[in-house]
This record gives C-alpha cells, sequence and structure tokens, in this order.
C-alpha cells in the first residue's frame, strides 16, 4: 500500500537527520526530486516519493548495511 503521507522540508531533514536548510538547497540545486504537492508556496512530497529517492541517493550509508 502506498504511503501517501505529505512531507515537508522538517519532516525529511528529520528523516535524513540534516537541517531542512540542507533539504531546501537540495531542491535549489536540483537533487530533490520535483514536489507532489503545492500549498501556495510550499512543497510537500509524498512519504514513498521520499523513501524511495533516500534508497536511491549517491551515499546513502544505509544501502550498504
Amino acid at each position: 500500500m502506498a504511503d501517501r503521507r505529505l512531507w515537508s522540508y522538517k519532516d525529511i531533514a528529520a528523516h535524513i537527520r540534516v537541517q531542512p536548510d540542507t533539504v531546501r538547497s537540495y531542491r535549489k540545486h536540483g537533487l530533490l526530486p520535483p514536489p507532489d504537492h503545492v500549498e501556495g508556496t510550499k512543497p510537500y512530497w509524498y512519504a514513498d516519493t521520499i523513501l524511495t529517492w533516500v534508497a536511491n541517493r549517491p551515499g546513502n550509508r544505509s544501502r550498504r548495511e
């Protein structure tokens, strides 16, 4: 079943253990997938989108465990 919870910058940052500004920088530099939803100017991503991104991003230490 798909995880359709919406994650903000803060949620993503907590998941990958960085500051929200780091996640914003990832998006600015094209390192984050496009948002699944936007409310006003605030982007949100489905949890599944981020979990897939985390599993496949370069330097992901958890893939090697």
